[in-house]
């Protein structure tokens, strides 16, 4: 066997052991966490937005999990929605990004020292961490927020500052990122949150992409003209 035909042998085994390690590689994970009480939206908006960059080609090497807050999986949202979650925080998963929602009374929450923990083991390997709305107080509590640039639902600026001083609060701005952290308001909002982050973990393109396949890119035209 002469030296070229030993080179493209070589060539085709290195190539056959990349494909077939792509192939076989966990998907990166989305993580949404729930729990009784969570505003519908805060959590069924991520789900649609990611849900469907999963369908292309360029984001299939992501999967959506839901994750419930206690050891019981099953939650019901403000607004009566009831969903079985993946998992809970009591079991180990790897996460790429972690998504927190927010409900009308956050107390219980604030002081669940179990899912504090949970949230501060994610900032310290995810790659993104992500809130909507009043989830931001959770981040915060976890110590994820300290020093970064934030927001959280539209008139909770000021409550958010002076419970966390060493937050940067932002006023009026309804999605914010800071290195590795996405917060925003709740509600429509939690779309605009969305095609952030999409936009972050593949490209601005992309994430206009999936803004016209769920149409909320014509949702924003029309906002636009009033």
């Amino acid at each position: 066997m002469n030296l070229l035909s030993k080179t493209t042998l070589l060539a085709l085994f290195v190539a056959t052991v990349l494909l077939n390690s792509e192939v076989g590689a966990a998907p990166s994970k989305i993580g949404i966490l729930v729990f009784d009480g969570f505003l519908t939206s805060d959590v069924t908006v991520p789900i649609e937005v990611f849900g469907a960059a999963t369908k292309k080609e360029w984001f299939a090497g992501y999967e959506v999990v839901v994750i419930s807050a206690t050891k019981n999986r099953q939650v019901v949202s403000e607004e009566g929605l009831k969903l079985v979650a993946d998992m809970t925080i009591y079991d180990e998963v790897a996460l790429e990004v972690f998504i927190v929602p927010s409900a009308y009374e956050m107390d219980v929450f604030l002081q669940d020292k179990n899912l504090l923990d949970y949230i501060e083991k994610q900032a310290q390997s995810a790659a993104w961490l992500a809130s909507n709305c009043s989830g931001a107080f959770l981040l915060a509590a976890a110590g994820v927020l300290d020093g970064k640039r934030a927001t959280t639902w539209a008139g909770g600026e000021s409550g958010l500052q002076e419970a966390y001083p060493k937050i940067k609060v932002q006023v009026d701005e309804n999605v914010v990122v800071d290195e590795g952290v996405i917060t925003s308001n709740g509600g429509a909002v939690s779309y605009q949150a969305a095609f952030a982050l999409l936009g972050e973990l593949s490209t601005a393109e992309r994430a206009k992409e999936i803004s016209a396949s769920t149409q909320f890119n014509r949702l924003a035209r029309a906002f636009k003209t009033q």
